[in-house]
């Protein structure tokens, strides 16, 4: 290669000089951790389908730093749920939301995870956000796996800026809260 720059991040704003930079602690945080999320695929229905195409070579998330999905909550940090959530599920994906460790991150892909879908009776959920609090939602039924990177690039952006102090502040206590979660 020739002195020709290549693609990489962009490094958060500072102060540079010959030999340091200087920049916020917190921008280097957001940076790192928008850059290394580990998501935990919580698929039911169609929608999974379209996140396997996602992680395949074709679209590869991992360029974007999510190489290792993790089947464990507590090894993962970008909750990924994906397609129709029974009532009776609506439990167990509680239990997998509080059983990760905090920075987490939740994204409701598809229609059906956003808003119960085409599915309005008694048994579907009418949204994972009646149990668990969403960061981002991926329109779409099922939505596509452009969508479905642009949900994790939409989100990589929100975790860049996000305060390292934010889960600690009073208004996401109350957030947590609100959800009866401690």
């Amino acid at each position: 290669m020739s002195d020709s720059k290549v693609n990489m991040v962009a490094p958060p704003e500072g102060v540079t000089g010959e030999g340091f930079f200087a920049t916020k602690l917190s921008d280097v945080v957001g940076l790192a951790r928008a850059n290394s999320l580990w998501p935990l695929p919580f698929a039911t229905s169609c929608c999974g389908i379209e996140f396997m195409a996602t992680m395949a070579s074709h679209y590869d998330l991992a360029r974007f730093g999510s190489e290792r999905v993790s089947f464990s909550p507590r090894q993962a940090d970008m909750l990924l749920v994906m397609g129709t959530i029974s009532k009776k599920m609506a439990p167990i994906l509680r239990q997998v939301y509080e059983q990760m460790a905090e920075p987490r991150w939740v994204i409701a892909v598809g229609a059906c995870a956003s808003s119960g879908g085409v599915f309005d009776t008694y048994s579907v959920l009418q949204g994972i956000d009646k149990v668990i609090p969403v960061d981002v939602y991926v329109p779409g039924c099922p939505p596509r796996p452009e969508q479905i990177v642009d949900g994790v690039m939409r989100l990589q952006d929100l975790v860049k800026s996000e305060s390292v102090r934010r889960r600690s502040s009073p208004e996401y206590q109350e957030l947590l809260a609100s959800y009866n979660i401690s």
